[in-house]
C-alpha cells in the first residue's frame, strides 16, 4: 500500500501541523499522500486512509469508505477513542509498517434504513423532538411484534457501535468483529427494560405509535448521530444490516477485551 489520502478534522488539527508531519513522512518513504477535510472527495488512486480526528471523525468518514472499499485507520487527537488506534506518537511507525505490509483488515458491519441512501457503522437512534415527553415505539422483527417501548427513544446499534450512545444507555459491549443487531431503549419507563441482540440476517422496524393526537409527536432518525428524517404518529423506518462493510486496517494483535481494558483503564 503506497497511496494515501489522509482525512483530517480541522478543529483537532487546526494548524495542519500533524497532517503536514504524516504527509512528509509518506512522501519520504516512496508513497504519495493527498489531504482532504471532511465531507472532501477521495482521490482515484487511494488505496489506504488515514483519519485524523477522533471516533466521530473516523464513523463519518467510513460512509465516504465503505462505498469504494477502501480500509481506513484512525488517529486520535481527542479524549477516549475505542475505534482510533493511533495515537500521535504511534503514527510514524504505524505508516511504515503499513507501507511494508505488515497490517491487517477487519471488516466491521454497517447498518442502512430502508428507503433511505445513509449507511452507519455506529448506530441508527430515533429520539424524540420536541415537548419533554416520552415517546411509544412499537419494535417489529422480521414482521413479527417484539414490544413497545415507552421511552426517550431507541438505538439501533451494530457491535461497534456498542461502545458508544449505546454503553451509555445501558447497552452491552459486544466485540466490534461479530455480526449482530443491538436494540437499546433510551430512558425507558420500564423497570424490566433491557437492551436486546438479534442476528445480523433480521430486519427491525420501529413505528411511532400515537400517544395524544391533539399533540404533533415527532421522532427524529439520526444516522451516526447526522439527522436523516422526522417520523410522525404511524410512520415507520425499516432497519437492516447494509450490504457494504467498513474496512478498518489493523496493527495491534491485542485482543479486543485487552484494548477494552486499557482504553477503560482497568486492571
Amino acid at each position: 500500500m503506497k497511496n494515501f489520502c489522509i482525512i483530517v478534522n480541522s478543529n483537532k488539527d487546526k494548524d495542519y501541523f500533524i497532517t503536514n508531519k504524516m504527509k512528509s513522512h509518506i512522501e519520504r518513504n516512496g508513497g504519495s499522500c493527498r489531504v482532504i477535510g471532511e465531507g472532501g472527495k477521495l482521490p482515484d488512486s487511494v488505496e489506504g486512509i488515514f483519519v485524523l480526528g477522533g471516533d466521530g471523525t473516523l464513523i463519518r468518514a467510513a460512509g465516504l469508505a465503505s462505498e469504494r472499499e477502501i480500509p481506513l485507520i484512525g488517529v486520535n487527537l481527542g479524549h477516549l477513542g475505542y475505534l482510533c488506534e493511533l495515537e500521535e506518537y504511534s503514527v510514524y511507525s504505524a505508516i511504515e509498517e503499513i507501507m511494508q505490509g505488515n497490517y491487517m483488515i477487519e471488516e466491521r458491519m454497517m447498518l442502512s434504513g430502508a428507503h433511505f441512501h445513509q449507511k452507519a457503522l455506529n448506530d441508527i437512534v430515533i429520539i424524540r423532538k420536541g415537548e419533554l415527553q416520552l415517546v411509544e415505539l412499537i419494535v417489529s422483527v422480521n414482521g413479527g411484534y417484539l414490544n413497545t417501548f415507552r421511552a426517550d427513544g431507541i438505538i439501533i446499534a451494530t457491535p461497534t457501535g456498542s461502545t458508544g450512545y449505546s454503553m451509555s444507555a445501558g447497552g452491552p459491549i459486544i466485540d466490534p468483529k461479530a455480526c449482530m443487531i443491538l436494540i437499546t431503549p433510551i430512558n425507558a419507563h420500564e423497570l424490566n427494560s433491557k437492551s436486546i441482540i438479534i442476528g445480523a440476517e433480521d430486519e427491525v422496524t420501529v413505528e411511532l405509535r400515537s400517544r395524544q393526537p391533539q399533540k404533533k409527536q415527532r421522532v427524529v432518525v439520526n444516522f451516526d448521530g447526522e439527522p436523516a428524517v422526522e417520523l410522525s404518529p404511524g410512520e415507520s423506518i425499516t432497519i437492516r444490516a447494509s450490504e457494504q462493510k467498513t474496512k478498518i486496517i489493523k496493527l495491534s494483535k491485542l485482543s479486543f477485551l485487552e484494548i477494552l481494558r486499557k482504553k477503560m483503564q482497568t486492571r
